[in-house]
């Protein structure tokens, strides 16, 4: 009993996979037999689930004796979305049925902690990166990569690699903690003083963000990729990344922006709350503030002093984030979840 570890898959989103899997890696590392599966009729065993929605079913899961870890990264009880409100009373009424919880920054951790749950249950660890997935931008990769996009060599790139629609078609219907309405108040703004604007989208269901790039006249270009590693030539082609989130677990781009040699400007949100140090590793303004984004993604692009010295500490930044970092952390996450040898 407790002797291996059960890491359940997701079905839908494809970061959620990819950070299963690199999980899965420490656990390997450290000796724990584990296996990655959909499959329900585990008994008596630990199971990572990949996100905290399993909690909407969380009774009938815990009637098989299993101990219970996931990761809650986002979904505050005060934001008015009634699924994370209901993952959130779910935990608060039955918290007492998870074992281990992973929380990527300091305000979730204390919402978490609000539910009653025991605090040594509850672990601060960021969502990390796989440093062998990036490399800092160079001029000729720079070149290379604007040229496999077909994105203009001479534009100003502005990147937004995340889901922002609600659902997983077009995603036309605003996913409003995410910001896109933000995030396209920010590059309009910005293009006033950079007519070269150009603007690389990735990930699922950004249909409501293109059509207002479309309506705004700002050029574009959208590519999903189906291999999330290629992730990193996208970064090889900005010259600014913009998080305009209203919520946030992470989001993964914050370290992987930084890991590449891209100026960060962000939103307090997420882990970035507690990784930004402003205007040292990269630029954090209030929620909801697009003036804010704008303007400080106009001084990286103009200030190449202070563009070098960002993206100096932001790769230090990632460095001491990468999954191979986190190692300890995950080590005493595993004790007393799993037989850790």
């Amino acid at each position: 009993p407790y002797s291996r570890l059960f890491f359940i898959s997701d079905t839908a989103d494809w970061v959620l996979n990819w950070e299963i899997a690199a999980i899965r890696t420490i656990a390997v590392s450290l000796g724990i037999p584990s296996r990655l599966t959909s499959e329900g009729g585990i008994s008596r065993q630990a199971v990572f689930h990949p996100s905290k929605y399993f909690l909407l079913n969380i009774q009938s899961m815990a009637d098989a004796r299993n101990r219970i870890g996931f990761p809650y990264f986002h979904g505050y009880p005060t934001s008015g979305d009634r699924q994370a409100e209901a993952c959130y009373e779910q935990l608060r009424k039955h918290h007492g049925l998870v074992h281990r919880i992973q929380v990527s920054h300091t305000r979730m951790e204390e919402f978490v902690l609000d539910t009653g749950i025991s605090p040594e249950k509850v672990f601060l660890i960021p969502i990390g990166i796989n440093a062998d997935f990036f490399q800092m931008q160079a001029p000729l990769l720079r070149k290379e990569f604007r040229s496999k996009y077909n994105i203009p060599q001479e534009a100003v790139v502005v990147g937004s690699f995340q889901k922002d629609g609600n659902g997983w078609g077009e995603g036309l219907e605003p996913k409003l903690i995410k910001g896109p309405d933000i995030f396209l108040r920010a590059v309009e703004l910005l293009r006033k003083s950079v007519p070269e604007l150009f603007v690389l989208l990735s990930g699922p269901a950004r249909g409501y963000v293109k059509q207002g790039l479309e309506r705004m006249g700002i050029p574009y270009k959208h590519v999903y990729l189906k291999y999330y590693p290629d992730i990193h030539e996208l970064f090889h082609c900005l010259d600014v990344y913009i998080v305009s989130s209203r919520e946030e677990g992470g989001p993964k781009a914050v370290l992987e922006s930084m890991a590449s040699g891209i100026p960060l400007v962000t939103t307090k949100v997420g882990q970035a709350m507690d990784l930004v140090v402003h205007e040292k590793n990269a630029f954090m303004v209030d929620v909801e503030d697009a003036e804010g984004l704008a303007y400080w993604a106009m001084v990286v692009l103009s200030d190449e002093d202070k563009r070098h010295a960002i993206i100096e500490r932001g790769a230090a930044t990632a460095r001491l984030n990468t999954y191979a970092t986190q190692v300890p952390l995950w080590k005493d996450f595993f004790k007393g979840f799993v037989a850790v040898p």
